[in-house]
């Protein structure tokens, strides 16, 4: 019996031990994160006199907002910096140049006292003008300065009253600075013209709108976006590719933004040693109205302007982001001292403005560079579709090899002593 005992529990941890080689193998990295700025968020409310109706579950839209900023303040993250911006809070005439300029900060963006921001909200009463476009202008100064996650909520129900400044305009305008800003837009019972405004405002910075009908909804949704705002995220580094080769910027590693008009060729420089590989891929986002059939090309060239390889893709109107990617593997080399080959990335498009829309800024592009070590030849090869794979096939067929041999010498010693006994 004790034998038995013996080799089951044998049987057991050599299965265990197999497992854990299989789960945890060598070489495997802790990963390792840089440290960034704390996050900052600032809610951006319209107190306008129109927040005065009495539409959101028999209250005032006013009240709604109140309750939610309450609520969501308590729930606020300890390492997220909030901020409180107002528009329309202030001016009470009739007078559209001094009501347009009606944008205060509420409360600074830093860290979070809840009871004297709930305090600063109570004082609250609507009032004025809707000033979005100004009021997103300094909620973006508000925000400067840090690397880390950076997001305006605007909670707004009704267009902004002070064109010809557009709001929509505004935040293509900050998202051409590519400081990494992120406008979400929430609209209190909002009409036709007020969803496409706030719509308009949340794409051109790859942010959200949500419709509100409910106390409920504006609750839980600004308390998603502030704490969105924590998660960590990769914040793309602003870079102005060049018109030719030669005066190309010089990337790494990394995920870039810049700004391309329609039908231009920008520059990137990487420089690739040998037994290396680079991987690129990019990404240009039709923020506003454009005629349908597009496409973007990716192309890796020498600097003499050889083509080494390229990827491209085309649409039709039924997106509004369109990607590509190229790999470049540069062969090893026998001379240790090698230099490095200087590879211009070229991003052009074919995108073309609809009847009436503006061409500036240029549209958004994401570039992601990666230059990374050279595959291995013998392992990299995908054979009969695994690829990799197989170490691990090789490894669980193993492990159920021992285990049917160690099962079977068990089952007959079992036998061996039955007979005996």
């Amino acid at each position: 019996m004790i034998t038995r005992q013996r080799l089951a529990a044998g049987v057991c941890a050599l299965l265990a031990a197999l497992t854990a080689g299989i789960a945890f193998p060598t070489g495997a990295v802790a990963d390792e994160t840089a440290e960034q700025a704390a996050p900052k968020v600032e809610l951006v409310l319209d107190v306008s006199g129109s927040m005065r109706a009495r539409d959101i579950d028999g209250g005032s839209r006013m009240s709604a907002a109140k309750q939610a900023f309450n609520e969501v303040l308590d729930a606020t993250p300890e390492e997220v910096q909030l901020g409180i911006r107002t528009l329309g809070a202030n001016y009470r005439g009739n007078d559209r140049r001094t009501g347009c300029k009606d944008t205060a900060q509420l409360y600074p963006v830093g860290t979070l006292d809840r009871t004297e921001a709930k305090t600063a909200v109570a004082t609250l009463t609507p009032t004025g003008w809707t000033p979005i476009g100004p009021a997103l202008l300094k909620a973006a100064g508000d925000l400067d300065g840090g690397n880390g996650t950076r997001r305006i909520v605007l909670i707004s129900d009704g267009e902004d009253t002070c064109q010809p400044l557009d709001p929509c305009e505004v935040a293509r305008e900050i998202a051409a600075k590519g400081i990494g800003l992120t406008i979400d837009t929430l609209g209190l019972v909002p009409d036709a013209k007020t969803r496409d405004q706030l719509s308009c405002i949340a794409d051109a910075t790859g942010g959200t709108y949500t419709s509100v009908q409910h106390k409920e909804e504006l609750t839980d949704r600004v308390g998603q976006l502030v704490k969105r705002a924590a998660d960590p995220v990769v914040t793309p580094v602003a870079v102005e590719g060049a018109a030719a080769c030669t005066s190309a910027p010089a990337l790494k590693s990394g995920l870039y933004t810049d700004r391309e008009e329609f039908g231009q060729h920008r520059y990137y420089r990487v420089d690739v040693k040998p037994g290396q590989e680079l991987r690129a891929s990019v990404s240009v986002a039709a923020d506003r109205e454009v005629n349908p059939d597009y496409g973007v090309l990716l192309r890796a060239v020498t600097v003499h302007g050889r083509e080494i390889v390229r990827g491209e893709a085309a649409g039709n109107g039924r997106t509004d982001v369109i990607s590509t990617g190229l790999r470049y593997p540069k062969a090893e080399s026998d001379d240790e001292n090698a230099p490095a080959e200087t590879v211009c990335l070229q991003v052009s498009n074919s995108f073309s403005a609809a009847s009436g829309v503006k061409t500036t800024p240029g549209m958004p592009v994401e570039l992601t560079v990666d230059v990374v070590d050279g595959p291995d030849q013998a392992s990299d090869v995908a054979s009969f579709g695994l690829g990799r794979g197989w170490w691990l096939l090789g490894a669980l067929v193993l492990t159920g090899f021992l285990a049917g041999v160690l099962w079977g010498w068990v089952s007959r010693l079992r036998i061996a002593v039955w007979r005996t006994n």
